[in-house]
């Protein structure tokens, strides 16, 4: 549960839309349940994507959460995306 909720309140600093999709099924990144109702697992293959004013930031800030295990905090991950 503790990366979905990294997942989600990282992608809440951002105005753009996040979606993560997984085997068709595309969820709002924003929504701490809607990532944990997508069952993915460790090691499972997603595809990220960000529509907006800073959707690259938003993909890079994500996309390095996701390469780092989700092992960094919060304050860590605001650094990254001001950066």
């Amino acid at each position: 549960m503790r990366p979905a909720d990294l997942l989600s309140r990282a992608a809440g600093r951002f105005q753009s839309q996040i979606e993560i999709e997984k085997d068709g099924q595309a969820i709002d990144c924003k929504s701490i349940m809607s990532i944990l109702t997508l069952g993915a697992r460790h090691g499972t293959q997603l595809n990220l994507r960000a529509c907006g004013v800073d959707a690259q930031q938003a993909v890079d800030a994500l996309s390095e959460l996701f390469d780092q295990g989700f092992d960094e905090s919060d304050s860590e991950v605001t650094s990254e995306q001001s950066g």
